[in-house]
């Protein structure tokens, strides 16, 4: 085994370990609204406040987000399994998500998730290209006002789920 494999093997039995946040993304370009389920999501500065999001770039919410200038972060609750799957398991490029769940306009016209109490909309300040995903640097322009939020769903429990985007 060379120093590359075991780098390798290493990473993925730690990143395994994980239970990574699960969050939807939601975001429009005037024109087409479009929204997603990640895994790939962290705060990265306290002073300013900065968030970054890592969108695949197979997926129909980063062709949307290649036009917008805000997205929304929706934070899930363990008990939003359903919007996990239907953001998670379906693609806008044929499904209009929108319209299987309850919603409204926030900043720039963005979709805010109504089941989803936790939620900071951002302006996108700039994309870095990381790979197989996008990154977004995030500057919180507005939030949510709740103030209980319960347990936060885990990647683990929507591992399982069959991605929008599979080829």
């Amino acid at each position: 085994m060379t120093p590359h494999d075991t780098a390798h093997t290493g990473f993925e039995t730690v990143v395994d370990a994980l239970d990574y946040p699960m969050f939807v993304v939601t975001t429009t370009d005037g024109t087409r609204r479009a929204g997603c389920l990640i895994g790939f999501a962290a705060q990265c500065s306290i002073s300013p406040p900065r968030f970054m999001v890592w969108l695949s770039k197979r997926n129909h919410t980063f062709q949307v987000a290649t036009g917008a200038s805000t997205v929304a972060v929706h934070r899930l609750d363990a008990s939003a399994t359903g919007l996990a799957e239907l953001f998670g398991s379906h693609t806008g490029f044929d499904t209009d998500k929108f319209t299987r769940c309850r919603w409204r306009p926030g900043p720039g016209g963005v979709p805010l998730l109504e089941d989803c109490p936790g939620w900071f909309a951002g302006e996108i300040l700039s994309r870095h290209d990381t790979g197989d995903h996008l990154g977004l640097l995030l500057r919180p322009i507005a939030g949510t006002t709740a103030t209980e939020l319960g347990p936060q769903l885990g990647f683990r429990a929507v591992r399982d789920l069959s991605p929008g985007n599979e080829p």
